[in-house]
């Protein structure tokens, strides 16, 4: 197995289908204010901790915070203060999930999770790097100062924002994985191809690994172009579904495909990138599919 840590599965469609919260914002860090909430999240990170046990990988725990950000928080009654106390609580809350099994764990480590200022599946357009990196820092600052180890961002649509988040893990001090999404062609959402994303983002302030997510490997497959930045790609998390963004966007039900299945097809990708530290799921997956992608499903 090419990758080295174990992490979570499609944390937001799992509450929403198989645990029945309501999500507004497909937000999942309010659910760090409530009993109910820290229960359901507990048992959730805990399944894949205990992945990580049976194969005998390190884990990443990556903090339920992908919208933790100012925009979408205000809709749910969070302001700045609340916003830095719950990204601190969500990298203190995974690190006690952790210590839970740490004696069984070969090693763990807890993550700053965050997402796109935007849509995360659609561009808007082209992002001012420096606005990117104001409008980022104060989230990777409270992961920082909470003591994660590494901070990573999911769903990103274009390269400015990415260059943007990039510098902002720098100045605070965090490793960061910045991971692109791509449509059903294998391009991100304004059609620029993964190469010259992550090309471009390099040239202008390389992170420490790169990262695809929210795309079934088929869709991947179809941007695989050949070139060294197939080498800087550290980290792997897929959708269960062939459906496309828009599709899924709509979907009243859930796609959770074949568990077995989608571990075959991403085998292709696992080939490619031969790099890969991370290799977890996205929307549609949950334990099932990430324990199929490890050999123990």
């Amino acid at each position: 197995m090419p990758a080295r840590h174990v992490t979570d599965g499609g944390l937001e469609t799992d509450l929403i289908f198989l645990r029945g919260f309501d999500l507004p914002e497909f937000a999942s860090f309010p659910l760090l204010d409530t009993d109910e909430g820290r229960a359901a999240l507990r048992d959730y990170y805990l399944a894949y901790a205990d992945i990580a046990v049976r194969v005998g990988a390190p884990l990443l725990l990556e903090t339920p915070t992908w919208r933790a950000n100012p925009d979408h928080a205000a809709l749910l009654g969070y302001d700045d203060a609340a916003l830095d106390r719950v990204n601190r609580e969500s990298v203190d809350f995974l690190s006690s999930v952790a210590a839970e099994r740490a004696d069984e764990l070969v090693g763990w480590e807890v993550g700053g999770m965050l997402g796109p200022r935007g849509d995360g599946y659609a561009s808007a357009g082209p992002v001012d790097p420096d606005a990117a990196a104001d409008y980022h820092r104060p989230q990777l600052a409270s992961f920082a100062a909470a003591g994660a180890s590494r901070a990573t961002v999911l769903t990103l649509t274009e390269v400015g924002e990415a260059i943007g988040i990039a510098r902002a893990a720098a100045d605070v001090g965090l490793p960061a994985g910045i991971g692109f999404t791509v449509e059903t062609d294998g391009r991100l959402p304004d059609g620029t191809s993964l190469a010259s994303a992550i090309e471009q983002v390099d040239a202008a302030a390389p992170p420490a690994y790169y990262l695809v997510n929210c795309a079934h490997p088929s869709h991947v497959l179809r941007g695989l172009d050949e070139g060294a930045w197939r080498e800087r790609v550290g980290g792997l998390r897929v959708n269960a579904s062939t459906m496309s963004h828009a599709e899924l966007d709509e979907a009243e039900t859930l796609d959770d495909g074949d568990p077995v299945q989608l571990a075959a097809d991403q085998q292709p990708l696992l080939d490619a990138f031969g790099n890969l530290e991370v290799l977890g799921g996205c929307c549609g997956t949950d334990a099932r599919h990430v324990a199929a992608m490890w050999g123990v499903g």
